[in-house]
């Protein structure tokens, strides 16, 4: 589990294709304090450790997690927001964010509100229905606070702190963002299915 609290910006240093694609991920933490196996967020997605050097950590990437996420547009120099995995007695920051992404938003706008970024996103349809506003929302591994919803269309403003600390200071349009929605709004959407 994670909050979506972004503690590192790592690098992509390299990616190869084997039987599943392998990335070197270049990082700040203190990989001695990294076991192998253990889980870290890479821009949202849950990856297992799977080899470790003095400023760097590998992870295989499935053809499954390929297909859901934006990993397939990996590539060296690429920045990418990084979180560990919680552990009992952390500080919640963010919200409950699993790492299992449910989809991919698009960036369909951008505009500067002082100093300040507006993002215009665009959910799948079968997962805009999950998105509400003031709600949460983890986009690329950040916890993030949904200011208005129209159909499909969601905003989020970013502060510049948060521009400043995670990948979120390039955003473009035409973006493809990993989407995991609130895990509460799942529950409470499938209750109600149920009746």
């Amino acid at each position: 589990m994670f909050t979506g609290i972004v503690t590192d910006v790592g690098r992509i240093r390299q990616v190869e294709q084997r039987g599943d694609l392998r990335a070197r991920i270049a990082t700040k933490y203190d990989t001695t304090r990294i076991d192998i196996g253990a889980s870290i967020a890479c821009d949202g997605v849950c990856l297992t450790v799977v080899a470790l050097g003095p400023d760097w950590f590998e992870v295989d990437i499935s053809a499954e997690t390929v297909s859901k996420t934006n990993l397939s547009a990996w590539g060296e120099g690429r920045r990418v927001n990084l979180e560990r995995a919680l552990k009992v007695g952390d500080e919640l920051g963010g919200h409950i964010v699993s790492g299992h992404v449910d989809g991919l938003a698009e960036v369909v706008g951008l505009r500067d509100e002082g100093d300040s970024t507006r993002v215009t996103l665009r959910a799948p349809k079968e997962l805009a229905r999950f998105i509400a506003s003031k709600g949460s929302v983890a986009l690329n591994g950040t916890s993030l606070t949904v200011n208005e919803v129209s159909g499909c269309d969601f905003g989020i403003n970013f502060i510049p702190h948060t521009k400043e600390v995670t990948t979120w200071g390039d955003v473009a349009l035409g973006d493809k963002i990993n989407l995991e929605i609130d895990t509460l709004a799942r529950y409470v959407a499938r209750l109600a299915e149920a009746g």
